[in-house]
């Protein structure tokens, strides 16, 4: 959840024919602030990330067949290092991706996953194919589970913040597009059963298989914490000081410790979804995870599927955690990409990562 008035000047999707195809419609950048969308700016961020940054994308875990990952989708200035290091662990070549649906209350959308229609999305390489699962999985959601709806898509950057990586490491990816909206945890567990259920017919299907063919990559900015400029909303219950800080981090990684990391189960699950969503009224934040719906249905939907294929057990493997505070924020400002918000110790974000091979 960034606090951004972007929306008021968003793109239109661009409507077009290409050469040998027709029909192509293009899902166009949302944040072309706080993201690259131009291949040199991609490049200069990944050379400067390592050359700034090195030292801890060094040290990050590589795994091999990631099958799920949680990454963060801030601006690249602020989480830096933590993007490459999550998302070169995606490998395959079709990638499901579950983002926040920040803006969800303005069009009345809850309880059912968000598709579009779009053919491809923006790409700084090029513009990036949309996989033919996507139609598939909707197609096979039981009615009500599912709905299209390209204006939310257009206005919404968390999807979009991880596609300059992706592609960076693998030109010709293709993408299922997926927002999810506020859910009780009850209705969260049975979409999340439906589609796990379609996720498996359509791997056995085409013989694709998890981890080497397609991978599940979700979405979050973990805490947003402060007093000030957060739409006159205090996001501060420890204090806008060191003090406060130094608590909301030790509550950040105790979330990270007993939810995400480690042998992944419902009850980790659940448990995520009580320490970030208020459990008198789900609709509302108890801690301000912007993931707060993503991230449970992402592993909801993960685990059954490992169920109903028979898996070995999903064990998340921390890559790090960061604030926008922590560290010098990346050089980016000659490239034409700056910051959509403050951040200070009145104002920060805290960044989770995690992947499951």
């Amino acid at each position: 959840m960034k606090m951004k008035l972007l929306f008021l000047m968003l793109p239109l999707a661009l409507l077009y024919c290409t050469k040998g195809v027709k029909n192509v419609s293009v899902r166009k950048p949302a944040d072309t602030v706080g993201f690259a969308t131009k291949q040199y700016q991609i490049d200069s961020v990944i050379n400067r990330i390592k050359a700034y940054q090195g030292d801890k994308l060094s040290k990050a875990p590589l795994v091999k067949d990631c099958r799920l990952a949680v990454c963060p989708h801030d601006d690249y200035t602020y989480v830096g290092w933590l993007y490459p290091a999550t998302l070169r662990n995606i490998s395959v070549k079709t990638i499901i991706l579950f983002g926040v649906a920040h803006k969800a209350r303005r069009f009345g959308l809850e309880d059912a996953l968000v598709f579009e229609s779009f053919t491809h999305w923006h790409g700084p390489y090029g513009n990036i194919a949309v996989s033919k699962l996507r139609d598939q999985i909707y197609s096979d959601m039981p009615q009500g589970m599912v709905i299209r709806h390209d204006s939310m898509h257009m206005v919404e950057h968390s999807i979009e913040s991880m596609l300059p990586f992706l592609q960076h490491s693998k030109r010709d990816i293709e993408i299922v597009p997926i927002l999810v909206p506020c859910m009780s945890f009850d209705r969260m567990n049975a979409v999340a059963t439906a589609l796990a259920s379609a996720l498996q017919k359509i791997f056995q299907k085409y013989d694709l298989s998890w981890g080497s063919d397609v991978a599940l990559v979700v979405t979050t900015d973990a805490v947003h914490y402060g007093d000030e400029e957060w739409g006159g909303r205090n996001y501060a219950p420890f204090g806008a000081d060191s003090a406060g800080y130094r608590k909301a981090v030790d509550l950040e990684l105790e979330i990270i410790n007993a939810t995400l990391k480690g042998i992944l189960n419902d009850v980790k699950i659940r448990n995520f979804f009580s320490y970030t969503v208020d459990t008198q009224n789900y609709r509302e934040y108890k801690c301000t995870w912007c993931g707060r719906y993503s991230i449970p249905f992402a592993l909801l939907s993960a685990i059954k599927l490992n169920q109903l294929m028979k898996g070995s057990d999903l064990i998340g493997l921390p890559i790090g955690y960061a604030t926008s505070i922590d560290h010098q924020p990346l050089p980016v400002a000659d490239l034409g990409i700056g910051q959509t918000a403050p951040a200070n110790i009145r104002h920060w974000v805290g960044y989770a990562a995690v992947v499951y091979p």
